[in-house]
């Protein structure tokens, strides 16, 4: 079984940066670029910083053209604190974007933890004008090993929609290496009272330090999706599937790949991620 202290950082796992927690689960393409990549173990000492630099190609059908994007990732960790920053610049829908972020998560005791992080973008119609979300995680069981997560936030987009979401996740540690975990997030968008849902499941199997790969797969509802400044799909549905490998080559350093596969009524997306990071 994991040791108290390594479950208490992998359950920090999903509660970096702007989407934290369960609320990085749900990445609505509508958010995405808004929404960093769900992110990786943190750091076993306090006073460590982690760097990670990547970049990303996504392939669209029906005339939506290419993504391109390139991301600089960092966290910090304290005692009881682990802080994260993030900024990316991106080429979506024919349009160039930038995005940053903050966040903190912050660990009260052996049974809870919580995180809060803001966004703002630029002005692109694909980012948030600025989102706020939040979190709190409780841990169960004799060897704290069952994770529940509980998290609300608030997009305010460009065009003119917003979203307000409520999510709720659990992730189960097993003792070999292996965590299982799922969720549902039900958000409301205005104008309109759009009212969707999306779940998640999701496996992670590997050692931190060694290797560690996850698959993932998401389904259900959108409310808005915009494609350009002035056209948005709202209310309907949509499903991904991704897998990403992190990989150590040396004790304090290793690369990123992942790829995934998301499906709307009007296009599909394919694509790869890569990167490097680095603990110093």
């Amino acid at each position: 079984m994991l040791k108290k202290n390594q479950i208490t950082k992998a359950a920090l796992l999903g509660s970096f940066f702007v989407s934290t927690s369960v609320l990085a689960q749900f990445s609505t393409v509508a958010q995405e670029g808004a929404s960093p990549t769900p992110p990786r173990q943190i750091q076993d000492e306090a006073g460590k910083l982690n760097l990670e630099l990547s970049t990303g190609y996504q392939s669209l059908s029906s005339g939506f053209g290419n993504w391109k994007d390139v991301t600089l990732r960092g966290i910090y960790s304290l005692p009881s604190q682990v802080l994260q920053a993030e900024v990316s610049t991106n080429r979506r829908f024919g349009v160039s974007g930038n995005f940053l972020s903050v966040g903190d998560t912050y660990t009260f005791n052996e049974d809870w933890f919580g995180s809060l992080a803001v966004g703002v973008g630029d002005g692109a119609f694909y980012l948030p004008k600025y989102r706020v979300d939040a979190s709190v995680s409780r841990k169960f069981l004799e060897q704290r090993n069952l994770v529940t997560t509980l998290g609300v936030g608030y997009y305010n987009a460009p065009t003119g929609y917003s979203d307000k979401s409520v999510a709720l996740s659990a992730a189960y540690y097993f003792d070999a290496p292996f965590i299982l975990e799922g969720g549902v997030r039900v958000n409301y968008s205005n104008p309109g009272s759009v009212r969707t849902s999306q779940q998640f499941v999701a496996a992670t199997y590997g050692r931190n330090k060694e290797d560690l790969i996850t698959g993932r797969y998401g389904w259900g509802s959108e409310g808005y999706l915009a494609t350009t400044a002035s056209n948005q799909l709202v209310d309907f549905r949509s499903d991904e599937v991704s897998l990403a490998w992190r990989h150590w080559f040396a004790p304090s350093t290793g690369w990123l790949v992942s790829t995934g596969r998301y499906s709307n009524p009007s296009y599909k997306r394919t694509g790869i991620n890569i990167g490097i990071f680095h603990d110093f």
